[in-house]
């Protein structure tokens, strides 16, 4: 839940009103199965259609029953059956979950924050209702993937890919890294705090890259920032607070090897008779390099300096 929109202090009931009003006279089939994104962390980011379809559907399917209780509560919506489908159950729960909507129920799916079925649980729910030749309708809403992107300052730059989390174990995460040294486009990962700072030292070995660190999103506390992969378990260790909260971190294109030699140099001309920006945007024009990971080269050759 949202430290600026806790439980039993925001009032839901007006939202719900217009979310009738605005989304009541749509068609919602029965038999269906309704894949909804709740809320990352804002309450108040809950979408009229989303509240609708959560008000409307005669069961609602969660990765978790205790936190989807607490959120349907915050939300106003009470007496709804709610049936637990999480990635130890997920094969078995959605039989259940077919059999309502072959009896022509409406269900609805919501992971514990965010859209269902990309990095949470869902994906297998959905390809058995596909199997077994039952809709499924997509409830768009909040991301943790598109937020920090949006966030990250990645136009024009070849847009991204979506990793996701990396492998726990050390040696499987430090051969993941050294995959994504090689990934032109940008990537997105997600971490949970306790591996935050593993996560940070593997990403170190990446020097001047920069990342895009997106921590509590949406939350009262939520925290961005950009720096060079090299500098990131630094960032970490120099405030606890740091470390605490749910990630998703952004990393920026790389200078590709065939054009890298030929790109620093150009920087490294311009920085002799250019300020720092002026030279990073046009040495970006000139060579169609990403602006970021060259700001984040010249910073690096600064703090080189002896």
């Amino acid at each position: 839940m949202s430290d600026s929109a806790p439980v039993g202090k925001a009032d839901f009931r007006p939202a719900l009103a217009a979310a009738m009003a605005a989304a009541g006279s749509q068609h919602y089939p029965a038999g269906a199965l309704y894949v909804v994104a709740t809320p990352i962390g804002n309450l108040a980011d809950i979408t009229l259609r989303a509240l609708h379809v959560l008000h409307l559907a005669d069961a609602i399917a969660c990765e978790d029953t205790r936190h989807t209780g607490l959120l349907l509560r915050a939300l106003g919506i009470d007496g709804k059956p709610l049936v637990a489908l999480h990635q130890h159950n997920e094969a078995e729960a959605a039989l259940g979950v077919i059999e309502r909507l072959q009896q022509g129920q409406r269900v609805a799916y919501a992971s514990d924050a965010g859209t269902p079925a990309v990095s949470d649980p869902g994906a297998r729910l959905v390809a058995a209702c596909a199997a077994a030749a039952l809709r499924v309708v997509p409830l768009p809403g909040a991301s943790s993937v598109t937020a920090a992107v949006s966030a990250a300052g990645l136009a024009g730059e070849g847009g991204f890919v979506f990793q996701g989390f990396l492998p726990a174990k050390p040696g499987e995460r430090t051969a993941a890294v050294q995959a994504l040294a090689a990934e032109a486009r940008a990537v997105v990962l997600l971490e949970a705090p306790h591996r935050i700072a593993a996560l940070a030292d593997a990403l170190a070995a990446l020097g001047p890259r920069p990342v895009t660190v997106a921590r509590e999103l949406t939350k009262q506390f939520e925290q961005i920032a950009t720096l060079p992969c090299a500098e990131l378990p630094a960032w970490l260790a120099q405030d606890a607070q740091r470390q605490r909260g749910e990630f998703a971190l952004v990393l920026h294109p790389a200078l590709t090897a065939a054009t890298g030699g030929d790109t620093e140099r150009v920087l490294r001309l311009l920085l002799a008779e250019l300020p720092l920006k002026s030279a990073v945007k046009l040495a970006a024009d000139i060579t169609g390099a990403p602006r970021n990971a060259l700001y984040a080269q010249a910073l690096q050759w600064q703090r080189d300096v002896p």
